[in-house]
């Protein structure tokens, strides 16, 4: 919204502005914009249930010499251990093991310390879940890179199982949100009788733009592997949560019940 907004504004802003960014992981996109308007965003990551920020995406000097990219690719992950953490990890949901520190392996994010809720009020069945093996288990899938940070590739949940093939909702909403026409979108599974289930994304156009459904599944073509690309697209106004995130659950039950009438 920020950045919507200061691209119709006539006065640039002449000094920097810092700020973090939580919620939602930030699309490429955004960051891109912010950076380009003289905002300096840190990414901090962090759930209820693990007080927040937990996890931060802390700067290293040598990452201003990099090229804007790579500043961009850098600080979209979500970081390292917040001080007030005891631990973060990234491990195989089923072993408990660490995933290995290679950018690609995917794992659950884990959390360990001492401001950790104590469990879920009267509700043991769910605290025992989300305490498996004396982790809190997040539901966050994510990947280990060599320099320790984290990166989130999706919500569990939220992974869409195309013909065998893992794609990562996060992934296909980055490629959207790059075309200059789209505002905010939303990648959720749709079911399919070939492939199980395929991409389906909700976008929200800007303010007196127009694109075409197929335009815009060209246009991930152009970027992604075929298969990831959405394969039905419906445009439209998305609400948010007051932390800037889609609930994704109502997006598919509207397809669900689209699919049934």
């Amino acid at each position: 919204m920020i950045a919507s907004a200061a691209a119709t504004q006539s006065a640039p802003i002449k000094h920097k502005v810092s700020g973090l960014i939580a919620g939602a992981a930030p699309p490429a996109s955004v960051l891109k914009q912010m950076e380009g308007l003289g905002f300096e965003l840190t990414h901090v990551y962090g759930l209820t249930e693990t007080y927040g920020p937990a996890a931060v995406c802390a700067k290293q000097d040598d990452w201003a010499e990099r090229t804007l990219e790579e500043r961009i690719e850098l600080n979209g992950r979500q970081g390292v251990i917040y001080p007030l953490q005891e631990e973060v990890v990234v491990l195989n949901p089923n072993t408990l093991q660490p995933v290995p520190a290679d950018g690609v392996t995917v794992g659950e994010i884990m959390f360990r310390g001492n401001i950790v809720m104590k469990g879920y009020l009267r509700n043991e069945t769910a605290t025992d879940e989300a305490f498996a093996g004396g982790w809190f288990h997040t539901g966050d899938l994510a990947v280990v890179h060599a320099d320790g940070y984290i990166k989130i590739t999706d919500r569990s949940k939220d992974v869409i199982i195309s013909g065998g093939e893992n794609i990562s909702s996060l992934e296909v909403e980055d490629i959207i949100q790059r075309h200059p026409e789209v505002e905010i979108a939303a990648v959720v599974a749709m079911s399919d009788e070939k492939w199980g289930e395929v991409p389906a994304a909700f976008v929200q156009l800007r303010p007196d733009s127009y694109l075409s459904e197929e335009e815009l599944i060209d246009f991930c073509r152009e970027n992604m592997s075929r298969f990831k690309a959405p394969k039905r697209v419906i445009f439209g106004s998305l609400q948010t949560t007051s932390t800037g995130k889609i609930q994704k659950f109502a997006l598919r039950q509207l397809l669900a019940a689209q699919e049934s009438s």
